[in-house]
């Protein structure tokens, strides 16, 4: 077993110096923690896994290939593998749990 909190997610992430900080690898499956201060720019790409996230606090608008929509703490959101999406707007400092299946590709892209 593996139990994380979110707490010492955050701190590794910050410790990084990095948006996105990788805490969980298996063959299926591969999560992460990204963090985007209000106001800034996400500089992701699209990912050849499917993806799910689970907004753990601020506030933003989300964008998926021709859709957008407000997402807020407790909002999950699904995006199909290789479909464009990033969340803008960022009105409050967004924090989201990142769940890629199969795992990520590569452990140095961001989500």
């Amino acid at each position: 077993m593996e139990k994380f909190t979110l707490a010492d997610l955050i701190a590794k992430r910050e410790g990084s110096g990095k948006l996105y900080h990788e805490f969980l690898r298996v063959a299926d499956m591969s999560a992460g923690v990204y963090q985007l201060a209000a106001g800034e720019t996400d500089p992701q790409e699209p990912h050849t896994e499917d993806e799910l996230y689970y907004v753990a606090a601020g506030r933003a608008r989300i964008q998926v290939k021709d859709e957008d929509a407000p997402v807020e703490a407790g909002a999950l959101v699904f995006v199909a593998a290789n479909v464009p999406h990033r969340f803008h707007t960022i009105t409050e400092d967004l924090t989201v749990l990142v769940f890629f299946a199969p795992a990520e590709y590569s452990r140095e892209s961001r989500p």
